[in-house]
């Protein structure tokens, strides 16, 4: 496990709002599940720039990739069920099926996209390369993770976009919230 993962695992594993999930994984019961983005870049942060576990983390996004069943019903019926079985957390539990993504896309952001192949093109969108990341525990103990921009920009506290998909609007919206929140990260320009 290189150090960098090993910084991620271990705040992760010692977060009152993300260790709970990680050690009662079998609960989730979703195919292709990972805990991703920005509470687990904002774990990692909250520990390295000194701030409470919880500070700045408005929600928890565990993903799943299921293209049998794209029904918001499908959908929603799982999150239910997830935020039932951690209701003491407290931070909202945001379940999507990243297989659907593509139907309310466009009334959300104004662009379509494309539906996503699988679960590691869908994380390789997401708006910055800092929380373009995935964790979930793995068969026989320890930990797996995707991570396709490597795991430097998140350790290193900078944020940067990840331009297959956002739009501009929504990075420098993201990144000027984080900024405040967590005044250490080195916000990287849009035009850099």
């Amino acid at each position: 496990m290189t150090d960098e993962l090993s910084l991620l695992t271990d705040a992760a594993r010692q977060s009152p709002l993300l260790a709970p999930i990680l050690e009662n994984w079998a609960l989730l019961d979703l195919p292709q599940c990972w805990l991703v983005a920005g509470a687990l870049a904002q774990t990692l942060w909250n520990r390295s720039f000194g701030f409470d576990a919880g500070h700045g983390i408005a929600d928890i996004d565990i993903v799943y990739f299921d293209s049998d069943d794209l029904s918001e019903r499908g959908e929603a019926r799982h999150a239910a069920r997830i935020r039932e079985a951690f209701a003491g957390i407290p931070a909202w539990i945001d379940v999507k099926n990243e297989a659907r993504v593509h139907l309310w896309y466009a009334g959300r952001f104004g662009y379509e996209i494309a539906p996503y192949p699988s679960m590691s093109d869908a994380i390789a969108t997401f708006p910055t390369t800092a929380t373009s990341v995935a964790l979930r525990p793995a068969e026989g103990g320890g930990f797996a993770y995707e991570a396709p921009f490597g795991l430097g920009d998140l350790v290193s506290g900078i944020v940067r976009p990840n331009k297959t998909q956002v739009s501009r609007t929504v990075y420098e919206d993201k990144s000027e919230r984080w900024q405040v929140l967590w005044p250490d990260l080195t916000i990287m320009p849009w035009d850099d």
